[in-house]
């Protein structure tokens, strides 16, 4: 079988997650309003309710779906997990209670937590200078559902608020069985590790890959990098509405023209740009474009400006997957769906901090009352965060690879 089939499967399940997310975007307002019979406050207080479950299950699942795999492997998981996922989408399109899409997002939160898994099945079939690279067709493969999703999900909804939910469960069910039929199994009798409970929690994995030398730190530059960079969907939306008077159709192209940048940026330069300066000076080169492109976007004042500087942009995010790829060399081959188990966690945890602090920091500088009128202030807030992951990271000895036990 070829090799590149696995692969594909796994870049579109990751696709999937993101687009999962983007393509019931579009019809969520429409559809608690339709199943509650509220108007539309009523309706953003309850989608805000359905994406932090949706955020803290990842959180309280992501480690325990990691450590499941390292035990029974990735491929059940995973194709478990895509079918589950499909069906709970059947379930959302069916669904004529608030309390049925709260089960949905429960559930979704526990299955999207496969992320974990897949960027695990990744690490297993890389040699160590490929998984950084490897990480970044990961992260190519969630800017190009990133862009897909609310564009689909826009084009569907023009046939009723479940269209995308059937949707979505059409595309789930199909991957899981693609995954059925291409889909090796990388957990042998030599990596195999027993579930432990007491390792499956948050806490618990934190504790435990946060002991090997270097890594708590890598995890803590994870967690306020993620912080940083959510600025991006945190407030753009805002952001360009008050600083450059976008509409909603100029919001959504220049959001869609990110998640571009980012999917050529991790898909196509990455593996260069790790092949001649290697991980570690790649993480540095990322996280320094990063402080320089947020610091330019908090005082920009022109809209083509902030458009031009996309390509700047996408290319700090080479820095995630090459941190990806320093703590996955540095995890035992026993221990990776528990690494990325953990990274799911702390990104969840970050996801659901991020939009608290940006949003008031937008709102501190943008009302009545503020002391400067800065919209662009959140953007100089990440920098800052960045600057600080910068020293933290460069303080951080190179960590030696753990063995398997």
């Amino acid at each position: 079988m070829d090799k590149r089939l696995p692969v594909t499967f796994i870049l579109i399940s990751v696709m999937l997650d993101a687009m999962g997310i983007g393509l019931i975007l579009p019809v969520m307002p429409a559809l608690i309003q339709e199943v509650e019979g509220d108007g539309i406050a009523a309706a953003a207080v309850w989608g805000g309710v359905l994406a932090t479950i949706f955020a803290a299950m990842q959180f309280i699942c992501g480690p325990m779906v990691g450590s499941l795999s390292d035990r029974y492997g990735r491929r059940p998981v995973l194709i478990i997990s895509l079918a589950i996922m499909a069906g709970i989408y059947v379930l959302m399109a069916l669904a004529h209670t608030i309390w049925l899409l709260v089960i949905g997002r429960v559930i979704g939160g526990i299955t999207a937590a496969t992320q974990s898994t897949s960027a695990a099945y990744m690490a297993d079939i890389s040699k160590p200078e490929e998984k950084a690279a490897n990480f970044g067709l990961i992260g190519a493969a969630f800017g190009a559902g990133f862009v897909l999703g609310p564009l689909i999900g826009g084009i569907l909804a023009e046939y009723g608020t479940r269209a995308p939910f059937w949707a979505a469960a059409i595309l789930a069910g199909a991957n899981a069985v693609f995954g059925y039929v291409v889909l090796p199994e990388t957990v042998t009798d030599r990596i195999r590790r027993p579930f432990s409970w007491a390792r499956a929690n948050p806490l618990g994995a934190f504790r435990n890959i946060g002991s090997l030398p270097g890594l708590k730190r890598l995890l803590f530059i994870t967690f306020v990098y993620t912080i940083a960079f959510f600025v991006y969907p945190g407030v753009w939306a805002y952001f360009g509405a008050a600083q450059f008077g976008w509409g909603p159709g100029m919001i959504g192209l220049s959001l869609a023209v990110f998640g571009v940048g980012i999917a050529v940026v991790q898909g196509l330069l990455l593996r260069p740009i790790i092949k001649r300066i290697g991980e570690r000076r790649a993480v540095i080169l990322g996280l320094g474009i990063d402080v320089a492109a947020f610091i330019a976007l908090g005082f920009v004042t022109n809209g083509w400006i902030a458009l031009a500087l996309t390509p700047l942009t996408a290319l700090g995010s080479i820095a995630g997957p090459a941190l990806q790829g320093i703590m996955s060399r540095t995890a035992a081959d026993n221990q990776q769906g528990e690494l990325q188990g953990t990274v799911t966690s702390i990104n969840a945890v970050a996801t659901i901090v991020a939009p608290l602090m940006v949003t008031q920091t937008f709102w501190f500088f943008t009302t009545p009352t503020a002391p400067v009128y800065l919209p662009g202030a959140p953007f100089l807030l990440s920098a800052l965060l960045t600057v600080g992951c910068i020293v933290v990271f460069i303080q951080t000895p190179r960590p030696q690879r753990a063995r398997v036990t």
